[in-house]
C-alpha cells in the first residue's frame, strides 16, 4: 500500500483549489502515469483484437474528459485488461463495427445508473466474485498473449489457447533461428527486464515503471540485432484513427445479443471501476470517492469512446496506484496524462512503430499473471472459511472455461448461499445518534451484501474528526462481503487518527476489531 498523500486545500465540498506546490506534484505524477499508460494502452488494445491506436484514444479520453469529471479525483481511467477478453470475443463474433454502438449503450447505462444513485450497489458485489473474475481474466490474458510472444495470434478461446501452449514451445528450433524464435527471445527479454527492474531498481528511479523499461529493452534488442519481427502498426495521424459508427451500425442494437453485450460491459466496467476507486481511497487521505459521480463520468467516457470507435474504459488500479505513489494531489494529474498521450502519438507516431508486438505481449503476460491473486484466496480462507474460496475458484474456472458474464453470474449465485443460515432474519436496522461527543451507531439484525449499501452509506456519513462507537450487541451475523467492507472502513478511519470503539462484538466483527489493534 502506498503512503498517505495529503489532499488538496478544500474551500467547500466538491471544490478544491490546489496550491503551486501541489500543481508541481501533479505535473510530475502525470508524467509517471503517462509512461505507465502508453505501453498498457497499446498492449490491451492488441489483446482485445483491435488496432493499438484504439487503446490510445481510450487513454486520451479517459485522461482528459473522465479525469475532469471523475468522482474519484486520484483515479486514472483508460483501457483495462479486465475488459480485454470480453471485447476480443465481441469483435470476433460481432465484428469491429458493432463495438461503437455497444459502447454507446453501455455508457448510457452507466450514466443512468449514476443519476439514479446505484453506485452503492456495486460495492455489494462479493470480493470473492470480483477477485475470482479478475483472476479468470488474468489466466485468459496469460494463455492468449503467450502466443503473441511467438508472433502468432491468440486462438478463439481460452481453453484452445491453453491446449496449444506446449505445441508453441515444442515448435521452437534453436538450430534454425527464424522470426518465431527471435520474437520469443524479445518477449523473454522484456519479461526479464520488467521483473528485474521492479525488484532491483535504485531508489532514485523508483517511479520509472517496469513496463516502460521492458518495452525499451525489447525494442532496443530488436533494433540493435536487426531482428525481423512483427511490430506495432499505428496510423501517422491519431485523428485518422477516430472512426464514428455508421448509421447502419446502430441497427445492430435490435439484436438481443448486442444489447446483452452492452449491459455486460456496463456492469463489469462499473464493478471494476468502483473496486479500483475503493482501493485508491485506501492509498491517500484526501477526498473520498463519490461513487455515483464516478459512474456518471465513466458513462460519459464510454459514450465518447463508442462515438470515437475506441475501446471501453474503466478506472484502472495499476495506473491509479502509480498516480498516488508519484505524489498526485488533484485530478489535474489524470487530465495531464491524457494530454501527454495525445501529444506523443500526434507528434511521434514513428516511435511507436518501432515496438515489437512480442514486447507488448510480454507486458500483458506479466499483467495477467498478477491478476491471479492466490494471496487474496488465502486471505478469504483464513478469515471467512471455505465458502468464499469456493466462490472465488468457481468464478475463476467458469470465466476461463465459458465466458466472463457467465463466470460473474455463477459467482453471484453462489454468494446467495451465505444468506441461507439467516433467511429467518435478513433485515438490518441501523440507528445513529450523538452521545457525549461521540457519533453512536447501533446495528440490529444481519449484515449481508443485501443490506451493505445501507450500512456503507451510514458509515460514509460519519463526520471527520469525531470519535465513533459502534454497538454490535444485537448484530446476529455478518457475511464476508459486509465484513470486508467494515474491515476497510475501520482501517481507513483508524489510519487517519479517528478513534472507533466497537462494543458487544462477537464472531467476525470481534475478529475485525482485534485485527485493527
Amino acid at each position: 500500500m502506498a503512503g498517505v498523500v495529503p489532499g488538496p486545500v478544500a474551500t467547500r465540498p466538491g471544490i478544491s483549489v490546489p496550491s503551486i506546490p501541489l500543481l508541481g506534484r501533479d505535473l510530475t505524477a502525470s508524467i509517471v502515469v503517462f509512461l505507465v499508460a502508453m505501453p498498457l494502452c497499446m498492449g490491451i488494445a492488441i489483446a482485445s483484437g483491435v488496432p493499438a491506436e484504439k487503446g490510445l484514444i481510450t487513454g486520451i479520453i479517459g485522461g482528459i474528459v473522465v479525469g475532469a469529471l471523475a468522482g474519484s479525483p486520484l483515479q486514472v481511467s483508460g483501457p483495462a485488461a479486465g475488459l480485454a477478453v470480453i471485447v476480443y470475443e465481441l469483435v470476433r463474433d460481432q465484428g469491429l463495427s458493432a463495438l461503437g454502438p455497444i459502447l454507446v449503450v453501455a455508457g448510457a447505462v452507466q450514466v443512468v445508473a449514476g443519476v439514479f444513485r446505484l453506485g452503492g450497489w456495486f460495492k455489494a458485489i462479493s470480493p470473492a466474485v470480483v477477485h475470482g473474475m479478475l483472476a479468470g481474466i488474468g489466466v485468459l490474458i496469460v494463455v492468449g498473449q503467450f502466443h503473441v510472444l511467438f508472433d502468432h495470434r491468440p486462438l478463439p478461446s481460452g481453453l484452445q489457447n491453453l491446449a496449444a501452449m506446449p505445441e508453441r514451445m515444442l515448435g521452437l528450433s534453436p538450430g534454425n533461428l527464424q522470426a518465431t524464435e527471435f520474437a520469443f527471445a524479445i518477449g523473454v527479454a522484456t519479461i526479464a527486464a520488467m521483473v528485474a527492474w521492479e525488484k532491483f531498481r535504485p531508489a532514485a528511479l523508483r517511479l520509472m515503471p517496469g513496463a516502460l523499461v521492458g518495452v525499451l529493452v525489447g525494442t532496443a534488442l530488436a533494433l540493435l540485432c536487426g531482428l525481423e519481427v512483427a511490430r506495432v502498426q499505428v496510423p501517422d495521424s491519431i485523428f485518422a484513427a477516430v472512426a464514428p459508427p455508421s448509421g447502419n451500425a446502430f441497427s445492430r442494437l435490435l439484436d438481443p445479443e448486442v444489447i446483452a453485450a452492452a449491459v455486460a460491459i456496463a456492469f463489469i466496467a462499473s464493478a471494476e471501476t468502483l473496486l479500483s476507486a475503493a482501493a485508491v481511497d485506501k492509498m491517500h487521505d484526501g477526498v473520498r470517492t463519490d461513487y455515483n459521480k464516478e459512474l456518471r463520468a465513466q458513462g460519459i467516457g464510454n459514450l465518447l469512446c463508442g462515438f470515437a470507435g475506441a475501446l471501453p474504459m474503466t478506472g484502472v488500479i495499476v495506473r491509479s496506484s502509480a498516480n498516488v505513489q508519484a505524489g498526485a494531489a488533484t485530478r489535474l494529474s489524470a487530465m495531464l496524462h491524457g494530454v501527454w498521450i495525445l501529444g506523443f502519438v500526434a507528434a511521434l507516431p514513428f516511435v511507436l512503430k518501432l515496438i515489437p508486438m512480442a514486447a507488448l505481449g510480454a507486458i500483458l503476460v506479466v499483467t495477467g499473471f498478477r491478476l491471479v491473486s492466490v494471496k487474496h484466496a488465502r486471505h478469504l480462507f483464513r478469515d471467512y472459511g471455505v465458502l468464499p474460496v469456493l466462490i472465488w475458484a468457481a468464478t475463476l474456472i467458469t470465466v476461463v472455461s465459458t465466458d466472463l458474464l457467465t463466470g460473474v453470474l455463477v459467482g453471484i449465485g453462489l454468494t446467495m448461499l451465505e444468506l441461507i443460515p439467516n433467511l429467518h432474519r435478513l433485515r438490518l436496522r441501523v440507528y445513529e445518534g450523538r452521545e457525549e461527543g461521540t457519533h453512536a451507531i447501533t446495528l440490529d439484525g444481519t449484515a449481508t451484501f443485501v443490506t451493505l449499501p445501507k450500512l456503507s452509506e451510514t458509515l460514509d456519513r460519519v463526520p471527520a474528526n469525531t470519535p465513533v462507537r459502534i454497538d454490535a450487541t444485537r448484530l446476529d451475523a455478518v457475511d464476508h462481503t459486509s465484513a470486508e467492507m467494515l474491515r476497510d472502513w475501520l482501517q481507513r478511519r483508524r489510519a487517519s487518527g479517528h478513534p472507533v470503539t466497537i462494543t458487544g462484538a462477537r464472531g467476525r466483527i470481534a475478529t475485525l476489531d482485534d485485527d485493527q489493534h
